[in-house]
C-alpha cells in the first residue's frame, strides 16, 4: 500500500499546480469572493456558523475556505504537501482563520491530536483513492463529537463501470471489482492539456453498500442516502449537457444515477 500511496501523492502534487491555474477551479473568482461549494452541499449540510468542521481530502482548500467564509471553524486534511502549502497560502491571503494539516488519511487522528468536530465533510472524487473504507469510516466516527454529523457528496460508484466511447457509454470494469487499478494519464480532469511529471495513479472501486455499511459499522446512524441523475462536471465527454443550474446530465435522459449524498450522525 505504501507504493500506491506514494505514487498517488506524487501525482496529486503535480495536479495541484495545474488545478490552481485552471478554469475548472476558477481561482480568480474564488479569491474575489465566489463560494466554491455547490448548491447541493449548501442545502444538505445546512448552517455551519460557529461549528467546527473537519474537511477530509481537502486538496488545496477552496471548499474548506468556502465553509470558513460561511462561519465554520475549519480544519482541512490532505496527503499532498503541495496542496496543503497552497491551502495555507490562500488562508493567509484571505484571513479566514482555517487550519490545514498534511497527513495521510489513515494517520489523520494522530495529526489531529484527538480533536473532535461537529461536522466531518468530504466530497467529489475522494473514495476511489482509498483502499480501505473500514479505516476511513473509523476515522470519521473517531473524529466526531457525540451527535456530530458526517456529510459526503460523491460520484455514484456505478458510473465507474462506464466510459465514453464512440459516442456512447461502454461497459468496462465490474461494479464488484476489488483490485487496485493502475492508471496512466499525462493530463488531469481539468482538461488543460498540461502534462504531469508523475502520470501514474492507483484507484479502487467501492460499492454503495460497502460505503454505507462502513459508516454504520463505525457507529454512525444514517439520516439519508440520496441519489441524483446529474453530475458536477462533464464526466462523460460528448454524452452530457448542462442544465439551467449548471449541472451535467446525460443527453439521453435521466436514466442512471450519477451522484449520491450521505448524511449520518454519530450515536
Amino acid at each position: 500500500m505504501n507504493h500506491y500511496r506514494d505514487a498517488n501523492r506524487l501525482n496529486w502534487n503535480d495536479r495541484t499546480a495545474v488545478h490552481a491555474k485552471s478554469a475548472f477551479y476558477g481561482m480568480d473568482d474564488f479569491l474575489a469572493g465566489k463560494n466554491s461549494l455547490s448548491e447541493l452541499e449548501l442545502s444538505e449540510v445546512g448552517d455551519v456558523s460557529g461549528r467546527s468542521l473537519l474537511h477530509l481530502q481537502c486538496h488545496f482548500g477552496m471548499d474548506s475556505l468556502s465553509w470558513a467564509r460561511l462561519g465554520a471553524r475549519v480544519t482541512g486534511v490532505d496527503f499532498s504537501d503541495r496542496a496543503i502549502g497552497l491551502a495555507e497560502s490562500l488562508n493567509e491571503r484571505l484571513g479566514l482563520g482555517a487550519r490545514f494539516l498534511c497527513s495521510d488519511l489513515y494517520n489523520a487522528r494522530e495529526a489531529l491530536q484527538g480533536e473532535l468536530f461537529d461536522i466531518v465533510y468530504t466530497s467529489y472524487g475522494v473514495l476511489c483513492w482509498l483502499p480501505d473504507l473500514t479505516r476511513w469510516a473509523e476515522l470519521i466516527g473517531a473524529s466526531l463529537k457525540p451527535g456530530g454529523t458526517f456529510y459526503m457528496a460523491e460520484m455514484h460508484p456505478i458510473t465507474f463501470m462506464y466510459e465514453a466511447a464512440d459516442g456512447r457509454l461502454a461497459l468496462g470494469d465490474s461494479y464488484f471489482d476489488k483490485e487496485a487499478h493502475c492508471y496512466q494519464s499525462a493530463t488531469t480532469y481539468t482538461g488543460d492539456g498540461e502534462e504531469l511529471a508523475h502520470p501514474v495513479s492507483y484507484q479502487w472501486q467501492h460499492t454503495l453498500g460497502e460505503i454505507v455499511s462502513a459508516l454504520a459499522g463505525a457507529g454512525l446512524t444514517l439520516e439519508f442516502l440520496h441519489e441524483f441523475p446529474f453530475a458536477v462536471y462533464h464526466q462523460f465527454p460528448g454524452l452530457m449537457v448542462q442544465d439551467d443550474r449548471g449541472r451535467w446530465r446525460m443527453k439521453d435522459g435521466d436514466r442512471m444515477p450519477l451522484l449520491f449524498s450521505v448524511k449520518a450522525t454519530k450515536r
